[in-house]
């Protein structure tokens, strides 16, 4: 059967294509809502695909995919089996050197904000990350530090003015006479926004490109409008690892149609249950789904998670976007902790009524 016709007889489902080479090899995995479009856009003659997609295309002999029930479960597969085949043209979760973490380092009379490969406990510096685009957090930062005036290009502080400072990009630490006090005040900004506390410091790189818009220097406010971009990629990272890292326990339901549902359980970044159920027997279903509750984030689930590193900020990633999502056909709701001392039929009843409204 050639491949245009193993096609046609794809199914219009979710699911995760593996596709493969001459050497019956895995060179790339992807998802998608409805495999049958996907996988046929590969073999569309199309100006809008890229290099590597061309490139893939030509290597492409073969393809095989697995069928889900949710687009959820394709983007949590998808990433498993990135990770676990580690195919050539999937780059951003296979690559290590992809992740990367933003280093304030506080222990000196400048502190200084730089990427790091690693985050550490114990050297008495300040981390934010993972992040997955080490592009868009070297030019946030960028942004940060031209914006601040901080953007020293002599880290020797031997008296001796850097490039940046005749620039007007650096406030006069290679000098060594920048005022302590305001520096520091500098830095507890970026702390503070990068903690996504306070927003004013983005807030006033917005009125910078707005002016300088206002002023037809076009070239430099599409320069800030990049920056801006960049930073809120920094802080809407920060909101993913919070929400995975406060162990919410999440019980999540998608409709899959002719009265059956599917039911997940998440703790944090961790999928830890999923099955499909018929809605037709509702109060059998009350009782599975106070069992699975009970067991999965009382008994089982009771150890909270560690920190999100770099091998789980990509399902935490994706948790955090399907469930704000409004688009998803979904409902979710989380269940705290001290609902497990009362969960009686009561409680589980308002669970459900949440979960199926």
């Amino acid at each position: 059967m050639s491949l245009k016709e193993k096609v046609k007889n794809l199914p219009s489902s979710p699911g995760v294509y593996l596709m493969k080479d001459s050497l019956n090899s895995v060179i790339y995995v992807g998802k998608s809502k409805n495999l049958k479009n996907r996988v046929g856009s590969y073999f569309q003659n199309s100006k809008s695909h890229s290099p590597k997609v061309l490139k893939l295309v030509k290597n492409l002999k073969d393809f095989d995919y697995i069928l889900t029930d949710t687009e959820f479960e394709a983007f949590i597969l998808e990433c498993k089996l990135i990770k676990t085949i580690k195919p050539m043209y999937n780059k951003q979760m296979k690559n290590p050197k992809s992740y990367s973490y933003i280093k304030i380092i506080v222990n000196e009379k400048y502190p200084s904000i730089e990427i790091s490969n690693e985050s550490s406990e114990i050297d008495g510096n300040i981390y934010f990350g993972p992040y997955t685009s080490r592009n868009t957090v070297e030019r946030g930062i960028e942004g940060i530090k031209e914006f601040c005036k901080i953007f020293c290009s002599n880290n020797s502080r031997k008296a001796s003015s850097c490039l940046n400072y005749s620039l007007g990009l650096c406030l006069g630490m290679c000098l060594d006479n920048t005022p302590s006090k305001q520096y520091l005040n500098i830095f507890d900004k970026i702390i503070k926004l990068l903690e996504g506390d306070d927003k004013s410091l983005l807030t006033e790189m917005e009125h910078k490109m707005n002016s300088l818009s206002d002023n037809f220097d076009f070239e430099k406010a599409a320069k800030y409008r990049d920056y801006i971009s960049a930073v809120n990629y920094l802080i809407d990272k920060v909101k993913v690892i919070e929400f995975a890292e406060e162990n919410k326990n999440i019980a999540l339901l998608e409709p899959l149609g002719d009265n059956i549902i599917k039911f997940f359980l998440i703790k944090g970044n961790k999928l830890l249950f999923s099955e499909k159920y018929s809605i037709k027997a509702i109060e059998n279903l009350k009782s599975i789904m106070k069992n699975n509750i009970l067991f999965y984030f009382k008994d089982k689930g009771s150890k909270n998670l560690t920190g999100i590193g770099k091998e789980d900020i990509d399902e935490a990633q994706i948790i955090y976007s399907y469930l704000k999502n409004k688009s998803n056909n979904c409902n979710y709701v989380i269940i705290s902790e001290k609902c497990f001392s009362s969960l009686n039929n009561a409680s589980i009843n308002k669970i459900l009524d949440k979960l199926l409204s």
